[in-house]
């Protein structure tokens, strides 16, 4: 793929943060997540409009208006509590790609997705001195466009990148109305979740290792509804289509490997903002999450349907226990610090733990820019065995799993049969109404 580096700046907040927000703190979660960079890529398809360079420009405008609003994403660490929101500014890069996009969508292999990617962030620690946001506009031959984010988990979740796309296209769209009346004041992790006099634990390390790889797999909706009947009974009478794909993949992860359910340890990331008492915003900023584990079992294999139920029945314990504990900060002290040391404590390298993390049902698919909404949003893998993201299909009711894992078991993972009568590996994501296709 030919890709050019047209520019490359840093965006700054478009009004000076005010002298009583100039430290910003973050939450105990926030203080235990890995500083990496989580990447998406939205991909656009080409529009009747083909002026990048007006395009372009209103981006880099409407992007320093929301950082006005997200004022802490301009800033730099400080210390291990704090950020700093010195209104230093954030990476943005534009590229023209002279390949069209339709060459990408049709065949998305790593080698083809990662220079869409600002710098090779995607997934890598970030320097203490760096900006906790980088953006890369990738415009195509065919006009098409890819926009690409790296922002540091350190700052927020996945629903906070979502939640940033979305407001980035409602200023880009409503340029030039009052910045004041564009967006609400921000609804923050550090707010809810203070650091206070808790004990201040090492941050958790994302291990990237070189003999893993990835690989997409997509379970479409009709396949996820005979998951679903597979498990469904009287005592499991409303399995969601992400309990059955997580337990379908782990499920097949622990056969091919070799491994049994008492010696493979399980997690899942929880997202706490609806299971709050009282609820969250949906836009609250930060990492608003917990993590869920499945219950224990003296059982070595165990059926779907029973896997299912034993990750509802964790999850139920997750969202019982810690949305209650977590809001009772002063009070709860001694139990919020075993919490963090324990989600801190690091893995034995011997031990074989799977995590999940899942997108699905974030307002994925909202960031319409003026030029439609996005054709596809996707990831790319972390190099961190065993670990599984999946994230909502452009239907809204397919689910992408993005599947980390060690070369010699992906060998394996990626033919089982049984697995592959459910999910499609790498498919092309584009069906022929879409007029990537005839770009």
């Amino acid at each position: 793929m030919e890709i050019e580096l047209l520019s490359r700046e840093t965006i700054k907040p478009s009004s000076p943060t005010p002298s009583h927000l100039k430290l910003y703190p973050l939450s105990f979660i926030d203080n235990i997540v890995c500083s990496n960079y989580l990447p998406l890529l939205y991909f656009y398809n080409p529009n009747g409009n083909r002026d990048q360079n007006s395009k372009t420009s209103q981006l880099r405008k409407s992007l320093s208006q929301l950082l006005s609003k997200y004022y802490h994403f301009a800033g730099r660490i400080k210390d291990k509590i704090t950020i700093e929101c010195n209104d230093q500014g954030v990476l943005f890069l534009v590229t023209k790609v002279k390949n069209k996009l339709s060459e990408i969508v049709q065949n998305p292999t790593e080698k083809l997705l990662n220079p869409l990617f600002p710098d090779e962030l995607q997934w890598k620690e970030m320097d203490w001195r760096a900006s906790f946001i980088a953006i890369q506009v990738n415009w195509f031959a065919c006009g098409g466009m890819v926009i690409s984010i790296c922002i540091s988990h350190k700052i927020g979740d996945a629903a906070t990148i979502f939640n940033f796309m979305n407001d980035w296209a409602i200023i880009y769209q409503k340029f030039d109305e009052d910045e004041k009346d564009l967006l609400s004041l921000l609804d923050a992790g550090g707010t809810i979740f203070p650091q206070r006099d808790l004990p201040i634990f090492p941050e958790n390390v994302l291990k990237r290792e070189n003999n893993v790889e990835f690989k997409r797999f997509v379970f479409q909706p009709a396949m996820i509804k005979s998951l679903k009947a597979m498990v469904t009974s009287s005592s499991m009478p409303s399995p969601t289509r992400v309990q059955v794909v997580i337990a379908w993949i782990y499920k097949h992860a622990v056969s091919i490997m070799g491994l049994n359910f008492q010696t493979a340890s399980f997690y899942m990331v929880v997202n706490l903002r609806k299971r709050m008492v009282p609820p969250l915003s949906e836009k609250c900023v930060g990492n608003i999450l917990w993590f869920s584990s499945m219950m224990m079992t003296n059982k070595k294999e165990m059926k779907l349907e029973e896997l299912v139920c034993k990750i509802k029945e964790g999850l139920s314990e997750c969202c019982d226990v810690y949305p209650k504990m977590f809001r009772e900060i002063g009070k709860n002290n001694l139990l919020i610090s075993e919490c963090l040391k324990q989600a801190t404590e690091p893995q034995s390298e011997n031990k074989n733990v799977f995590g999940f993390s899942s997108w699905c049902r974030f307002p994925m698919y909202e960031a319409d820019f003026g030029w439609g909404k996005p054709i596809w949003i996707t990831t790319t893998g972390c190099s961190s065995k065993n670990n599984i993201l999946l994230m909502d299909t452009r239907d809204g009711d397919g689910i992408e799993a993005v599947v980390n894992m060690e070369e010699k078991y992906m060998a394996k993972f990626e033919h089982d049969f049984e697995l592959l009568q459910y999910a499609s590996l790498n498919p092309n994501n584009v069906g022929s109404d879409d007029c990537v296709l005839r770009s």
